[in-house]
């Protein structure tokens, strides 16, 4: 956007002009890859939560919102980053517009992380030593209010609309058939699934067998449907010319062509096996080995399907 002033009139022209090259860069990716983490842990957590015994998953309430709460305030660091004028930022609180995906989306992040910190609070005081009391028996037992109880499936609601607003304000750019609403709704929802069920498994050394094959067949499902839906759009996008060009710089050898297989393979089809084996022979050591590859393979594919829309010239 090009803006100058007409001395005579001291009327503002504004026109409108192509931007060459890739505007939303690595930081929006590590902004979508941590969103992802963020609202995962809470989605896969809080089915763990209300699936499981306390004493079948060990520190899942303080691990959960925590993790969460670290996730989400790198995707709002990296946002304000990669800002032009950060302190514009403050506009969306102080004069908010809720036409707009980014105000709503700005707005529910905000409460969404305000209650993480609220259930890191609570899910630590909870773990380790706190308040504490004797009840009728004279027995020692630790003050609890149930309140991480009542808040839990609040977050959860809001979780919903975190993680996928994103894909809305990606489906309003101009001109980037390639990210159409209802895939990329599909895509986001999925990325939270496999971002939060790998990212658990790195904390789920002491949790029970069957909570570890759990994590194992969610994030195992996650990997096969968002790969199945990937090669789909992949070979099939053929309704759409720009959507066919976007995909000629992955497709028979282009410009990020490495990066996209290296992703679908390290991410999605290697973890998708190996976890069919980890189910059967209970082996955590690769369970962590392939959560680590779900999530270097998701920050992968991420960054090639946001960059590659961009390099098409919008004239």
């Amino acid at each position: 956007m090009i803006e100058s002033t007409i001395n005579a009139t001291q009327a503002i022209v504004t026109l409108d002009v192509p931007l060459p090259g890739i505007i939303w860069g690595w930081m929006i990716t590590l902004n979508m890859w941590a969103k992802s983490i963020g609202t995962g842990v809470i989605f896969v957590g809080s089915y763990l939560f209300y699936h499981y015994k306390k004493e079948d998953i060990p520190g899942l309430r303080w691990i959960m919102p925590t993790v969460s709460f670290v996730a989400l305030n790198v995707f709002l660091l990296f946002t304000l980053l990669d800002l032009h004028q950060p302190l514009r930022m403050l506009n969306i609180f102080l004069h908010p517009h809720f036409t707009s995906a980014i105000t709503v989306g700005a707005w529910m992040a905000t409460i969404f992380t305000a209650l993480m910190t609220l259930l890191a609070a609570i899910g630590i005081f909870d773990e380790f030593p706190g308040v504490m009391k004797h009840n009728a028996m004279g027995h020692i037992v630790r003050e609890n209010s149930g309140l991480y109880e009542k808040l839990l499936p609040f977050v959860i609601f809001l979780a919903i609309p975190v993680t996928l607003y994103t894909a809305i304000i990606m489906a309003e750019a101009v001109a980037r058939e390639l990210w159409q609403t209802p895939a990329e709704i599909a895509q986001m929802l999925l990325a939270s699934i496999i971002a939060g069920s790998a990212t658990l498994i790195l904390f789920a050394s002491n949790w029970n067998k069957e909570v570890k094959k759990s994590l194992a067949m969610i994030l195992l499902v996650a990997v096969g449907i968002s790969f199945a839906l990937y090669m789909g759009e992949y070979f099939f996008s053929f309704k759409s010319s720009e959507a066919e060009a976007t995909l000629a710089f992955i497709q028979m050898g282009g410009s990020y062509s490495i990066e996209f297989w290296f992703a679908m393979i390290i991410g999605f089809v290697v973890p998708f096996f190996l976890l069919i084996n980890v189910i059967k022979e209970d082996n955590y050591t690769i369970m962590r080995i392939v959560g680590i590859f779900a999530l270097i393979g998701l920050y992968c594919a991420k960054d090639v399907w946001l960059k590659i829309p961009q390099m098409l010239p919008l004239s």
